[in-house]
């Protein structure tokens, strides 16, 4: 994910599912050109990929259980440092129930957990989230101007 915040601390493009290059267009569908090309007028020509008030509304604020969720997946990881592997699992898998689109808390999981994460958790992760219509991480409008 990507935010575009200007000079004065405004966000000017909010979170957004964007790559620097095409690596992973198979996996997300999301070319880097149009986003890359929006990048670079908005640095050297003040040129915004979105109005003031579309950057607003396309805003998505974390939800109680988004929050809740980061905070399991904080504790397991305290836990899981402090050699309390079993106790960290629970709270692992509960921050996957909590926010079950999240790659950064299930993908993010994985190593720490011992899974590889481009193994067959993932492979099952990316399926789940493919079949529920690829929720979450969902590409912002790049508009040309």
């Amino acid at each position: 994910m990507a935010v575009w915040i200007d000079e004065a601390g405004r966000i000017v493009r909010p979170q957004d599912p964007i790559f620097g290059n095409d690596t992973f267009i198979d996996f997300t569908g999301i070319e880097s050109k149009p986003h890359l090309d929006a990048l670079r007028r908005w640095v050297t020509q003040g040129i915004a990929s979105l109005d003031a008030g579309d950057a607003q509304r396309l805003l998505q604020l974390p939800t109680p259980e988004d929050q809740l969720a980061r905070a399991e997946f904080a504790l397991a990881w305290h836990l899981h440092q402090a050699g309390k592997t079993e106790a960290a699992e629970r709270h692992f898998v509960r921050a996957g129930e909590l926010a079950p689109y999240d790659f950064t808390i299930r993908r993010g999981s994985m190593p720490i957990r011992g899974q590889d994460p481009m193994g067959a958790e993932f492979v099952e992760l990316y399926q789940e989230w493919n079949d529920a219509g690829r929720p979450f991480y969902q590409a912002l409008p790049v508009r040309e101007r």
